[in-house]
């Protein structure tokens, strides 16, 4: 039995170190973004004295802990291969999504306390609509970054900066809902809306934290691609392997922007080595064509090791 891995192009390796850059700037400007929509977001909390405001300007002070420790995350996860990381530090990303998920549920619990300790305490209603205003213009700007983070992350596959921009939008949710809340207290004179608004806000980003830690959780106990890129890798062996006989135990795992493919690829034993590198080739270049970041392992076999019975195949070759 013999194995084959893909090895990336000059061209690949250039994309790729493309990309890095561009995920690795996202995540510096992550940084300097979240600081000032943090800052924007205490000033509309000391203008207005709103415990609701106070606990989306407490949310922003995870986002920027959060974006500092996805940027050193996704730093260490595009480190290349070493002798004690054969594999790569593709991982590393999800230990950032722990922290992020951790912390969102921190400020939920940090929320809470100050809406039990401020209880009854009345909003300062003096500059109600320029604090209101000025947390507004820091939710569009957020809205604006966590869909660009969200969108490149997919592409990149970066788990750290998709759920860096899924918390950051959870973010603009609850800051637009606060402002909803808050514009109808100062309306009807209802100050009770206030502490509720903070307590539902914490109650929310509770769930997204949870959620968050158990979507990280996931992907370091190896998940396998969802069922539809599976039956696409299947797809794109069976129109490429040509000249075997059967294939069987396919496997898959993501590792950050990783995808593992392994399988065994059953051939004539007559087959000559050379012969069967070549079937081998061709299925590990379609698969890169539309994968990115794919490792591909394949074992192969003497027809002696089929696994279904002398004349029926795993996939239909072409």
């Amino acid at each position: 039995m013999t194995q084959t891995e893909t090895q990336r192009s000059p061209a690949g390796a250039s994309q790729t170190s493309s990309a890095k850059q561009r995920i690795a700037r996202l995540a510096f400007w992550s940084i300097i973004i979240g600081s000032g929509v943090m800052g924007l977001k205490f000033i509309a909390w000391w203008l207005t004295g709103s415990v609701a405001l106070y606990s989306d300007a407490l949310e922003s002070i995870v986002n920027v802990v959060a974006a500092v420790a996805a940027f050193w995350a996704i730093k260490v996860s595009h480190k290349p291969a070493d002798m004690d990381h054969q594999h790569g530090h593709h991982k590393a990303e999800y230990f950032s999504a722990v922290l992020e998920g951790v912390l969102i549920m921190v400020a939920a619990f940090l929320i809470l306390f100050e809406v039990w300790r401020s209880w009854g305490t009345p909003m300062n209603a003096e500059q109600p609509w320029l604090g209101l205003g000025i947390n507004g213009f820091a939710a569009v700007l957020n809205a604006m970054w966590a869909a660009a983070l969200i969108r490149v992350g997919r592409a990149e596959r970066s788990p750290a900066m998709v759920a860096d921009g899924h918390h950051i939008m959870t973010d603009v949710v609850t800051s637009f809902g606060v402002l909803v809340g808050l514009v109808a207290a100062i309306a009807t004179g209802w100050q009770i809306l206030d502490p509720v608004l903070a307590v539902i806000v914490a109650l929310n980003i509770l769930w997204q934290g949870w959620h968050v830690v158990g979507s990280s959780v996931d992907g370091l106990m190896d998940r396998a691609v969802e069922l539809d890129e599976h039956m696409r890798i299947r797809d794109i062996i069976s129109a490429n392997s040509k000249g075997a006989l059967e294939v069987h135990d396919l496997k898959t795992r993501i590792a950050g922007r990783a995808t593992f493919i392994e399988f065994h690829l059953v051939v004539n034993a007559g087959m000559t080595v050379g012969d069967s590198h070549v079937i081998c080739d061709r299925i590990e270049d379609a698969l890169k064509e539309v994968i990115p970041s794919v490792r591909v392992i394949i074992h192969v076999e003497p027809d002696d090791e089929a696994k279904l019975p002398k004349g029926t195949v795993a996939v239909p070759f072409a």
